[in-house]
């Protein structure tokens, strides 16, 4: 979960300091009570309200990854999940779980229709209407 805003923390902190009831600002603001003792806690011992660094290492595959998965998937776009990853681990000397490569297959703009890899954007939710005006070019009896 993301962090909530510096600006969220001022002015959950400001109502506290204007004399406005913990409860009212919990309602207020959709933060929790044990939220606003940290904001005051933070703020009396550093200071600031600045959200603190996410602990861990910071993510080292997933950019290599995701500038990589297009040509994976153009090169072969009826890869399984498994597949692309054993691709990615002969190109790359990395191993990747198959739901690593799924969500950077995602982020990337891609998904997967009727066992092919295609583009987000060149896939359509509706079906297409031929100039007829029927859907995919058949005619109804009349």
């Amino acid at each position: 979960m993301k962090a909530y805003s510096e600006d969220l923390r001022r002015r959950v902190v400001e109502a506290i300091d204007r004399g406005m009831p913990r409860v009212d600002v919990v309602r207020t603001f959709q933060v929790s009570l044990a939220t606003i003792k940290r904001y005051l806690k933070q703020r009396r011992d550093t200071g600031e309200l600045t959200p603190k660094a996410r602990p861990g290492r910071p993510a080292t595959k997933g950019a290599a990854l995701a500038a990589q998965v297009d040509q994976l998937l153009e090169r072969d776009p009826e890869a399984t999940l498994d597949d692309l990853c054993q691709q990615w681990a002969m190109r790359a000397g990395v191993c990747v779980s198959a739901a690593t490569m799924s969500r950077v297959v995602r982020r990337v703009g891609w998904t997967r229709k009727k066992r092919r890899w295609v583009r987000v954007n060149a896939t359509s939710s509706s079906g297409s209407t031929s100039e007829s005006g029927s859907r995919n070019g058949l005619l109804r009896p009349s």
